[in-house]
């Protein structure tokens, strides 16, 4: 039972946030509350006891009714059109007042019925309902009769049986998605006997609960539904189907090209003041007449930029340097934008940049036999680092040039050790270029160890000769 009013906690809560009127925007119903079972009506030798003298005994809580106390019943139920709904109906109870005939027992009534304790039976039913609901009929927003018959199984005990039902029932609405629901339920057994736990007898079960409407959805809260509202997340106006019309030009926004400013149906809703046949909201010179090519902008020199945005509006120019000819800086006839260069005259076959001549490649490699390292090691002599600088100093001047950095050694030591010691060389140099300045893209090393002398490694001037880096232009 804890577990049990858990979940009626959850479905208050999930149907408290969503509920409204119960119809074909809001299909889904729920109710809860207690249940009252009682087994007097099968018990009468005259039939339904509520159609006889005795009718105040059948509401006689005190005798007559069975309950516990806690939520004892769960209905959902759907809208399915014209005032009817589905329903399924779950109840628990415990039987302890079990209503018998016998007039001859000394604790029977003036109907000769007897109320006795059948031992604590459980109770436990299951029912389809479908409901009619007179509301419509009466045309009330808060009082809502209605009637429904139905079908389930009970377990009365050890007892199981099936019932046909049928009953009236009665809501009073608080709110548009809550109300208090009363409903009485006779459910006939066919069981022709009525000894408890083996038989189920015929009884009434008294229904007392709330009941929450929902399903339904208005999203923009303008009173349309969502499945009636032709805009159902923009509050709008019940002669557009929900849908607004923010600037009041007699054009809904859902067809209103300027939703947002009034306009003239001639251009779906929109204005065009400067008269260009070009709308405000695609104009981009809203106060000045313009071309449709130019969205709506004059262009004086017809250059393709629209005064508005031409740095030089009296004079063509390109678009790409902001209506303005395109400038020349270095006078080398290759134009600043196409100059790779454009600050150092340089040839057209090379991109504006200068070519690098054979004196320079001389000059590069002068001072590149001028580069010492430690013994054994790709580390500079102190005295080198100028010399690196100048050569860094001339590959700026080239910006495009592509160079090898080739590193040699003498023959001291093995071929391995001469062969990484010149890889070593050569990467040292192109790093102190790229940490310099020179995009590393534009440099490649290589070692050649001493396999390419230039000198004879019989003498010390010789070895000095050929432990060197050369510095090659890559074509």
């Amino acid at each position: 039972m804890k577990h049990l009013n858990k979940l009626f906690a959850a479905v208050v809560l999930f149907a408290g946030l969503s509920s409204q009127a119960q119809d074909s925007n809001n299909p889904w119903a729920v109710s809860f509350g207690v249940n009252g079972v009682d087994t007097r009506v099968s018990a009468s030798r005259s039939g339904l006891s509520f159609l006889d003298k005795q009718f105040s005994q059948t509401f006689d809580v005190s005798d007559n009714w069975n309950m516990i106390p806690s939520i004892s019943y769960i209905n959902v139920s759907k809208y399915v059109g014209d005032g009817f709904s589905f329903g399924v109906t779950g109840s628990v109870n415990k039987i302890t007042k079990y209503v018998n005939f016998d007039p001859t027992s000394p604790n029977a009534d003036k109907r000769g019925m007897v109320v006795s304790n059948p031992g604590d039976l459980s109770y436990y039913g299951i029912d389809g309902i479908i409901k009619y609901s007179f509301q419509e009929m009466i045309k009330s927003k808060w009082l809502e009769p209605s009637a429904h018959i139905g079908g389930g199984y009970t377990f009365f005990g050890d007892a199981t049986a099936g019932t046909v039902n049928g009953g009236l029932g009665l809501t009073f609405w608080f709110s548009e998605g809550m109300g208090l629901t009363f409903q009485s339920t006779y459910k006939h057994s066919y069981d022709l006997t009525r000894t408890a736990n083996v038989d189920v007898p015929g009884h009434m079960q008294h229904f007392a609960g709330l009941t929450f409407k929902f399903g339904g959805k208005d999203t923009d809260g303008d009173g349309i539904y969502d499945n009636q509202d032709a805009c159902p997340e923009v509050a709008g106006l019940p002669e557009f189907k929900g849908c607004p019309d923010t600037d009041k030009d007699g054009i809904q926004d859902s067809a209103d090209s300027c939703p947002d400013v009034a306009g003239l149906a001639e251009f779906n809703g929109c204005p065009d003041t400067d008269g260009d046949g070009i709308i405000d909201s695609e104009d981009a010179c809203v106060d000045v007449k313009g071309t449709k090519i130019m969205k709506g902008c004059p262009d004086a020199d017809g250059d393709g930029v629209a005064d508005k945005d031409d740095k030089c509006p009296s004079v063509k120019g390109d678009k790409a340097n902001g209506g303005c000819p395109w400038p020349d800086a270095d006078g080398d006839k290759v134009l600043d934008k196409d100059d790779k260069c454009p600050t150092v005259a340089g040839t057209i076959a090379n991109n504006g940049c200068p070519e690098v001549s054979d004196d320079t490649m001389k000059k590069l490699n002068d001072y590149s036999k001028t580069i010492l390292f430690n013994s054994g090691k790709s580390s500079f002599q102190k005295q080198t680092i100028p010399v690196l600088q100048a050569i860094t100093a001339i590959l700026k001047e080239y910006p495009t040039a592509k160079f090898s950095l080739e590193g040699h050694t003498d023959n001291t030591g093995s071929d391995a050790l001469n062969q990484k010691l010149s890889e070593e060389r050569a990467a040292a140099v192109k790093n102190f270029l790229v940490e310099n300045g020179i995009d590393a893209s534009r440099l490649s090393s290589k070692g050649f160890g001493e396999s390419a002398p230039v000198d004879s490694n019989k003498t010390a001037k010789g070895k000095a000769n050929n432990r060197r880096v050369e510095v090659k232009l890559v074509k």
